[in-house]
Parts: structure tokens; C-alpha cells; sequence
């Protein structure tokens, strides 16, 4: 096996993150070889990837019995528990941040799922995790909802960097840049080095082609069938053109000239859902400069194993991936109620990863 996919991908200008993070990895040192060996420069985490990790392995266990001594609620333990890991993966990761001048090297956690359509809250819990993490690598993930989009701009304008997740929707990433662009020109008046702010644009992929393919399957048509698996890769390439369109205006080079970096997009959700489909085909098939792919470790593993790297596959596609939406449109299926599906099924699946984790832990915790 060769990591030569990986190299080529670095070199073409996206940066590899892993989608997972646990105790396991940070005590074993491979997340730190993959650091060193797999190109890998960035952590993203959520609910279900800690309730994994928390649940299926004994070594959080001197942790919890140190927690339940000193009685800690169980959501005070939690966050103890997943901001260790987060600073400690936040200082595996500290070379690759200084080495590229604060733009990778980061690792993310996310805010409380179950304030995500409350702002106030949001940037409260945002607050609190910048302070218990306590590392200038680290990004606070917020849902990009309507009301997690003035907490974006509110947590960038106090300095704190930004991961916008579950972002699905060609109009919501607009208004996520606009939110990205607001909260950098805030920072900017009231004194902030921009170019120690972070943010990404985490733009969900393989739940796009789940959600449309399970619509154009009632179809049956053979228009339909040849559309299968074509939706979440035009989405993604649109997003991106989308991205150059806001980033060459002559806001952005207001704030670039102030020192910002941009808001780098961010392909989540890279694994295939549907095993017919290549399972790299989510990261070779949106390969952009100044992007960022995380994928869990199957797909870094499949992308040494069999991975062809083409060149750009991202500019250039645009007419190709308006016509994919339009002839979805014609068939019915309706783009704005995909995405608006898809964004209320996110926030409720890390809803319901958080409530199991808070039971198992809570679990934890009174049996100790």
C-alpha cells in the first residue's frame, strides 16, 4: 500500500483531516502517526463519534470514577471527558498549526446538539468550550441553522474560530459566509488579529445522494436510475463555485488585507453510503484547492489501497453540476425540501447520539 493518493491530494491543496478522535488513539499514538505518516492534518468530532469512543472502550474508566467521587453532573462530566481529549489531540496536532501559519493543525467539538436553535445558548456553550479547551488550534463546531447563523458571527467576532457544520443547502452556505464575513469585520473593529481566527464551512456530503437517491428510487424511471449517486457531488461543486464568487468580492479583500484567512470549505460526511458506489469517490471526485476533507479512517484507507487521483475535479464542473439539479427539479425532486430534510435528520441524529451518551455516561457514573 502507498500513501501516494494521500500526498498528491496534499499537494493539489486539500487538507486531510481524520472524522474521529478517541482516548484509544491519543494513548495508543496513532492519531499521532497518522499525523506523521498519512498526511493527516485535522480532527473533527460529534455526538456519535464520542459516544462510540466512550461507550466501547474501558480506558475513560479512571476518569468517570475520579468524576462520580466529586459528584459532577453528568453533562459537567461529559464535557470534562471530551475536551480532554480535544486538548490533548489539539496538542498532537500543534506542530502542523504552527508549520502552516494557524490554518491547519485544528481539531473541532461541537456545541451541545440540542441548543441549536437557540443562539443565545449557543454561543454561551461556544464560550465555554473555548475556554475549557484552552488551545488557539481548536474549532467550536455550530450547526449552520437559521439561529446558529448570529451565533457564528458573534463567537468569530470575540476571536473565537469556527467550525459551521451540518451545512446542506446552497442558500445557507451563502448565508453562512455572510455570517463568517460579519463576524471577521466585527472582530476587526474592535481590535482582533483576524489572522488568528479560524472557520470552516463544513458542507455534508454522502447524505445528500442517500436522501435523493431514496427519492428518485419511488421513481423507477430510468431518467431517475441514471441520476442515482450525481446529486451530492453537484451540490458540492456548486457550493465551491459559490465559494469563489463570495471570496472574490471586494468585501473579502477588505478583510484579507486585515490579515483574514478564508472560511475553507469543508467536505463532510466523505464515507459512501451506498455500496455500489466507488468508496472514494467523495474525495477524488471533489478535489479542490484551499479545501478540506474529513473522512473517517476507512476512506483514508481506501484512498491508499485503490485511490486515482485525477487532478481538479471541482472547477471547470459547474455547467455539468447545474444541469444535474435541474434535472432532478424536472423530475420532481424538489432541491429545497432534500436539504431542509436533511438539516432537521442531522440535528436530530447528534440529538440523539448526545441523550445515549448522556445515558451511558450518567450510567457510568452512578455505578461507580
Amino acid at each position: 500500500m502507498s500513501t501516494q493518493t494521500l500526498k498528491e491530494l496534499s499537494d493539489a491543496g486539500v487538507a486531510i483531516w481524520l472524522d474521529d478522535l478517541s482516548r484509544e488513539r491519543l494513548v495508543t499514538g496513532t492519531l499521532a502517526e497518522l499525523v506523521r505518516d498519512k498526511h493527516v492534518v485535522g480532527v473533527t468530532t460529534n455526538p456519535s463519534i464520542f459516544q462510540k469512543a466512550i461507550t466501547g472502550s474501558e480506558i475513560y474508566d479512571d476518569q468517570i470514577r475520579d468524576l462520580a467521587r466529586r459528584r459532577v453532573d453528568v453533562g459537567e462530566a461529559l464535557r470534562a471527558i471530551t475536551t480532554y481529549d480535544v486538548r490533548w489531540a489539539c496538542d498532537v496536532l500543534r506542530p502542523c498549526y504552527d508549520a502552516s501559519d494557524g490554518v491547519d493543525g485544528r481539531v473541532s467539538i461541537e456545541v451541545e446538539p440540542s441548543v441549536a436553535h437557540d443562539t443565545e445558548r449557543t454561543v454561551a456553550e461556544a464560550r465555554a468550550l473555548w475556554w475549557l479547551v484552552d488551545r488557539p488550534n481548536m474549532y467550536v463546531k455550530i450547526p449552520g441553522t437559521k439561529e446558529g447563523l448570529p451565533a457564528i458571527a458573534q463567537c468569530l467576532a470575540e476571536g473565537i474560530s469556527i467550525n459551521v457544520t451540518l451545512i446542506f443547502s446552497l442558500t445557507r452556505y451563502g448565508e453562512v459566509i455572510d455570517a463568517f464575513f460579519e463576524g471577521m469585520e466585527r472582530a476587526r473593529a474592535t481590535g482582533h488579529d483576524l489572522s488568528r481566527i479560524g472557520s470552516v464551512a463544513s458542507f455534508f456530503i454522502s447524505r445528500v445522494d442517500s436522501e435523493a437517491d431514496a427519492r428518485l428510487d419511488k421513481l423507477g424511471s430510468e431518467e431517475a436510475k441514471a441520476l442515482r449517486g450525481k446529486a451530492a457531488i453537484a451540490n458540492a461543486q456548486l457550493a465551491f463555485e459559490l465559494y469563489e464568487e463570495k471570496f472574490g468580492s471586494e468585501r473579502w479583500r477588505a478583510l484579507a488585507d486585515a490579515g483574514a484567512k478564508p472560511q475553507r470549505p469543508l467536505w463532510a460526511s466523505t464515507s459512501t453510503k451506498d455500496p455500489s458506489y466507488d468508496d472514494t469517490m467523495y474525495v477524488l471526485d471533489l478535489v479542490a484547492p484551499g479545501t478540506v476533507n474529513t473522512m473517517p479512517e476507512a476512506t483514508l484507507t481506501a484512498l491508499i489501497d485503490h485511490g486515482e487521483f485525477r487532478g481538479d475535479t471541482v472547477r471547470g464542473s459547474y455547467p455539468k453540476a447545474h444541469q444535474v439539479l435541474d434535472e432532478l427539479a424536472k423530475l420532481g425532486v424538489e432541491y429545497d425540501d432534500v436539504v431542509q430534510v436533511l438539516e432537521d435528520e442531522g440535528i436530530e441524529k447528534f440529538e440523539t447520539a448526545w441523550s445515549e451518551l448522556i445515558a451511558s455516561v450518567k450510567g457510568e457514573l452512578d455505578a461507580k
